[in-house]
């Protein structure tokens, strides 16, 4: 039998098969399967490998099925909003600013930190998460930067050449400098809080960090706080350009 995750010959993998029912990112899926928290047809599994044709999923306890719709949403998070589904010390979450767009599960692709802003995706799509998240990706991201210090043009150089902090690699790939304070960048790879990092690392103090495109996704006219769906078009660049390309 071909080995192949298209449902109609082995059925799904049990990962993939959480992944396409919005239950998270497929590496996110592996990690609930490896706690314990699936089971299928009844019985607790941790095997990865499962193919799922027609038997019965359930996550922590509740029945999983597939999405039957994709959803695919852009948001400029305002800043002051925490990237999570929930926080206990009450704070604001960005996913409450799309809640009426699609009141099903979905969750934030990525994350902007609480004092960034910007574009960032919501989807119930695990592959796309995948896609789009996955240091494989190469997507390019680009951030507008303002700080309190004039940016030296040496300094933007020297971080285009890549360098490393506490032992972690960074490099961004394009800058383009607006004002003596102000600067766009683009990253490849996009390690956690990256821009904050090179930037503190000089002692430079940031005012404002937004996100203004992901892929071939601008943030366009939308204000802080408003949100729009991606089109198919967009959606499939993408993917193509993501770690599913040929």
């Amino acid at each position: 039998m071909a080995d192949k995750d298209n449902g109609k010959v082995e059925g799904l993998r049990l990962q993939v098969y959480l992944a396409k029912a919005g239950i998270g990112s497929r590496r996110k899926c592996e990690e609930f399967i490896s706690e314990g928290r699936v089971a299928v047809n009844g019985e607790q599994v941790f095997t990865q490998g499962i193919r799922i044709v027609d038997q019965n999923v359930t996550f922590d306890g509740r029945p999983v099925y597939p999405a039957k719709k994709m959803v695919y949403i852009a948001l400029n998070k305002p800043v002051r909003y925490l990237c999570t589904a929930s926080d206990p010390e009450g704070r604001s979450t960005a996913i409450e600013l799309v809640r009426k767009a699609w009141p099903g599960r979905i969750y934030n692709v990525g994350r902007l930190d609480f004092m960034s802003s910007g574009l960032i995706f919501f989807t119930n799509d695990g592959e796309f998460t995948k896609s789009i998240t996955h240091p494989a990706s190469g997507i390019l991201k680009t951030y507008t930067v303002e700080t309190r210090e004039d940016i030296p043009k040496d300094m933007l150089d020297e971080w285009k050449h890549g360098v490393s902090i506490e032992g972690v690699r960074y490099k961004i790939e394009e800058y383009e400098i607006k004002t003596n304070k102000r600067v766009t960048l683009t990253l490849r790879e996009g390690k956690n809080r990256e821009i904050r990092n090179l930037f503190n690392s000089k002692r430079f103090k940031i005012k404002k960090l937004h996100r203004i495109r992901i892929g071939s996704v601008s943030i366009g006219g939308l204000r802080p706080g408003e949100y729009r769906f991606l089109t198919e078009t967009e959606v499939k660049k993408l993917l193509k350009s993501g770690v599913h390309k040929k």
